[in-house]
């Protein structure tokens, strides 16, 4: 059918003006990745109507009244006017439908030469009178890497020979613009991958790049040498790394950028950016020669372009599927046929069999005078605060189920939180009311309620038979606690002070037992490796199986130590999440909700290639 139905044409500003009149305003469609102002500027410039003839105002609060008189002022003088990022003032918005029907339509009082620009992320409380009205522009970021970096060469300021050929070390300065697009390509297109590629989805855009690509020329006409520190600084700290808050997000982006801003770029000609071959920075040549080159490479890129292993293909696809399927569960009806059962009888069997599974709450007097506070064993003050943790949730779980069941029969009022409850378990979901006091959790309500009775039968175990050989560390409300009992311990034995430590780590043989406790630190279980497995011949992270998404990892020991300056060559920072979803919120403890520590892991290959295959550890899948 032809390259026009699978390469998305250009942004095409002019044509989108040609169609607009003066009661026509021209609404830019906002999405993540995409910054039309530069290019609205641009054309601005070639319609003589930049500088005072050119009223920009981001909307918010107060800015309203501000925005009503530059429309009034302009719509007499015939200028333009730029209201930016419309769902911000919500409050305002009928004043603006106001306008855009009376004022703007007057033809007796409104100039020809005025145009309304402006520009909202998609939002229920946009006009609909003016979205119809007006000429609707989106400027999505391409999808896939070719489009990437077709995009970049074709829109400024890379397409402007000014610019392209401006420099006084052509030969320097084009190789290492193509690789800058290339990193910007990769960084952009990683989100698709999900946690596997960045923690957080940030919104790099054009404006990152632009300001990139200037600051290299600067750079390299400024400098015998290409000043790779400053480079690197500029790009990967501040244009690119001010997005980025995750502390493991900015060790992965510098990651990245090593591998296309270094001076084997420059020298050599065969430097790849894979270790397929298929992408390299093309040799020195004319404009259209990059942009050919660029046509030429493959739509559907392999995962090893971007640092990952090829299993990251199936992990993306089983996100997007759960997209979809979450999507379908929106639409299904409420209500069954006479045939089947009716959603509320299957709630109540649910609720029921939840209840009849759920053991009663701990008793904490009893546990205190089995497990008394002690000065050499915080691990009973650990096992008191994980009790009470856990009560609370059983709590809670048991009363909103209970009123549920109430509530289907009639005998008390079905409350917002009840309702939210009923619609949860209707599709398989925890309810809100359970997370908002529950353990970090990403699995669907069967999953969950067996994962939460294995965790209390893990306590019970530990109160019935003593504090167990090896510790379930998936299994705790709040690991960090865990891990501070280990230290603590270690520190009153050896009389060394808390902040002086470190922990060291010790990858056993064994799976799940060991015959008896560990006499320094605490053994662990229940840790799964993405991105990468554990190999237990060589005893180093190796590359993961083929379609094995997840391996499970050994019996760990963790070790408290006097911190001390160690090598960390040919070892792996790898950081444990709570959950595969990696993000998570600082707590008011000063804890990640998600992160929990780094553990050192043997490697034969360098550090650089985990980071960017998003190697971690998990203490919990989704299933």
């Amino acid at each position: 059918m032809g390259h026009q139905y699978i390469e998305p044409p250009t942004f095409d500003l002019p044509l989108s003006y040609r169609e607009s009149t003066y009661f026509t305003p021209l609404i830019f469609v906002l999405s993540s990745g995409a910054d039309p102002m530069a290019v609205l500027f641009k054309f601005a410039e070639e319609k003589n109507m930049a500088g005072k003839k050119m009223q920009t105002i981001s909307l918010g609060q107060g800015q309203g009244p501000v925005a009503e008189r530059l429309i009034m002022e302009a719509v007499k003088e015939g200028t333009w006017v730029l209201l930016q990022n419309c769902h911000l003032a919500a409050s305002w918005l009928p004043q603006l439908e106001m306008l855009c029907e009376t004022v703007i339509m007057d033809q007796t009082n409104t100039n020809p030469a005025f145009r309304l620009w402006l520009t909202s992320y998609p939002s229920p409380s946009f006009p609909v009178s003016v979205l119809q009205n007006g000429i609707k522009m989106t400027n999505e970021p391409p999808k896939g890497l070719r489009a990437n970096l077709l995009r970049s060469y074709l829109n400024d300021p890379i397409k402007d020979p000014t610019f392209f050929k401006g420099s006084n070390k052509p030969q320097h300065f084009q190789k290492l613009l193509f690789s800058l697009c290339f990193f910007h390509a990769i960084v952009q297109e990683r989100r698709k991958f999900g946690p596997l590629g960045w923690n957080l989805p940030y919104e790099f855009n054009e404006s990152d790049l632009r300001i990139s690509a200037r600051q290299l020329q600067i750079f390299i006409d400024n400098y015998k040498d290409p000043p790779w520190d400053a480079l690197t600084y500029l790009t990967g700290e501040c244009n690119y790394g001010g997005r980025v808050t995750d502390e493991r997000d900015r060790r992965l982006i510098n990651s990245l950028l090593s591998i296309f801003y270094c001076q084997s770029v420059v020298d050599d000609d065969n430097y790849k950016f894979s270790s397929s071959g298929n992408y390299f920075a093309p040799p020195f040549g004319s404009y259209e020669s990059y942009v050919e080159y660029i046509r030429r490479l493959p739509m559907i890129p392999h995962p090893e372009v971007y640092g990952l292993h090829e299993n990251a293909d199936i992990a993306k696809d089983q996100q997007e599927t759960q997209q979809m399927f979450d999507g379908i569960l929106l639409t299904l009806p409420r209500q069954t046929s006479s045939a089947g059962k009716s959603s509320q009888q299957i709630i109540d069997e649910l609720a029921h069999d939840i209840i009849s599974k759920l053991p009663e709450e701990f008793n904490l007097d009893e546990v205190q005078k089995i497990y008394p506070v002690h000065y050499e064993d915080s691990m009973n003050t650990v096992l008191v605060q994980e009790l009470i943790r856990f009560n609370w949730l059983i709590q809670v779980v048991r009363s909103s189920l209970l009123d549920l069941k109430r509530a289907i029969k009639g005998l008390v009022v079905l409350s917002v939180e009840l309702e939210d409850v009923f619609n949860s378990m209707l599709v398989g979901k925890v309810p809100g009311m359970w997370m908002a006091k529950s353990y970090p959790s990403l699995k669907p309500l069967g999953g969950y309620v067996a994962d939460l009775i294995n965790r209390l039968a893990f306590f019970k175990m530990w109160i019935t038979d003593g504090t167990p050989n090896v510790f379930w560390i998936s299994g705790f409300y709040f690991t960090q606690s865990f891990l501070t009992g280990v230290m603590q311990n270690y520190a009153r034995r050896c009389k060394i002070p808390i902040d002086q430590l470190r922990f060291d780590f010790d990858i056993t043989n064994t799976e799940q037992l060991v015959s008896r406790k560990a006499d320094n630190g605490a053994y662990v279980r229940g840790l799964y490796m993405e991105g990468a497995r554990w190999c237990r011949e060589t005893r180093v992270i190796a590359e993961s199986s083929a379609k094995v998404l997840y391996d499970p990892m050994p019996i760990i020991l963790i070790k408290p130590s006097e911190c001390s300056h160690t090598n960390e060559d040919g070892v792996y920072l790898c950081p444990v999440y709570k959950t595969s979803a990696r993000r998570g919120i600082l707590s008011t403890t000063g804890h990640s909700t998600n992160y929990v520590l780094d553990v050192h892991l043997p490697s034969e290959q360098p550090k650089r290639h985990w980071i960017n295959r998003g190697v971690a550890l998990l203490c919990q899948l989704n299933d």
